[in-house]
């Protein structure tokens, strides 16, 4: 059965890093960047439109260069993150400069999202094992169920780290399939050859983590009806920020367990193989080059990505 999956891609936070493109280091061998193999994945898994959340003032720049290039292969839309549409009561965040999070970025595409989808971050490399999971979850999802069923594509964490040093990662605690709490860590190998993650809540003991552990990297899957659970606790949580408005973020793991603690949602944990790559130090560079590289002499890429 066909049905309409849409990509939301968070490329709001990318900011001065992507002034003119100069800054984003292609890393594919035809200069193409890391969102474009994100999308060619998500064409092959059965995505047929891609939203992109971004900010307004890089519109131009960005719809000449990545937008121009993927709008003949996947129908393209685009928001902005900005503070139009926070409550009357808070008219001084629209005067803040930093995005207000992860949850407010997914509110900003209510009106161009109207099907399952699956938000990914602008500069991680998923693998396309990761978006054929989180696709053929989406094409069972039904927008009626109660609780809301949603999901989060898990990767093991020996899949996920770099040589140069510790990572932020979300260590997973499942249980029958289901996603019950994710301890937000830094996580790397230490002398000995093993994985440690030490948590960001600094009241939290620091704990040995298993190379096939699961961990999140924020490749979640929902149905629309997350929109208005997103916008119902907006206010909510602006209220409990109140004194913090300059610096707090309204992020989607929060809101989403949330969800889970009310019983309005249950998050599937999906299982996938694929290797995750990022330039999380300026040393991974040359290194996800050449794993790019290899996928590309390996076939599973072609060497002009977009040409026909």
């Amino acid at each position: 059965m066909n049905k309409d999956l849409t990509l939301v891609i968070l490329a709001a936070g990318m900011g001065s890093r992507f002034g003119g493109l100069k800054q984003i280091e292609p890393m594919g061998p035809n200069g193409e960047f890391i969102i474009d193999y994100s999308i060619y994945d998500a064409i092959k898994a059965g995505f047929n439109k891609v939203v992109f959340l971004i900010k307004e003032e890089n519109y131009n720049i960005f719809k000449e260069t990545i937008g121009s290039r993927v709008e003949k292969h996947i129908k393209v839309e685009y928001c902005f993150q900005n503070n139009e549409n926070v409550p009357i009561f808070y008219e001084e965040l629209k005067e803040r400069k930093k995005p207000l999070g992860t949850a407010h970025a997914i509110l900003c595409c209510k009106d161009k999202v109207n099907e399952p989808f699956m938000i990914i971050n602008a500069d991680d490399f998923y693998g396309r094992d990761a978006f054929i999971q989180g696709a053929n979850y989406l094409k069972e999802i039904r927008t009626d169920d109660f609780p809301h069923q949603y999901g989060m594509v898990g990767y093991l964490v020996k899949n996920t780290i770099t040589e140069n040093g510790a990572v932020k990662r979300g260590v997973c605690e499942i249980e029958n399939n289901l996603l019950t709490n994710i301890v937000e860590s830094n996580v790397g190998r230490i002398d000995d050859g093993t994985i440690e993650a030490v948590p960001l809540n600094e009241a939290l003991p620091k704990f040995k983590v298993n190379e096939d552990d699961t961990v999140s990297m924020n490749m979640l899957l929902f149905d629309p009806s997350i929109m208005e659970y997103i916008e119902s606790n907006f206010k909510e949580f602006l209220e409990e920020s109140k004194d913090n408005l300059e610096k707090c973020e309204y992020l989607i793991p929060d809101v989403l367990f949330k969800s889970i603690e009310e019983k309005k949602s249950i998050c599937k944990v999906i299982p996938t193989t694929a290797t995750w790559y990022g330039v999380t130090y300026k040393e991974d560079a040359p290194s996800v080059k050449e794993s790019i590289k290899k996928l590309v002499d390996n076939k599973e890429y072609p060497l002009h990505l977009w040409k026909k």
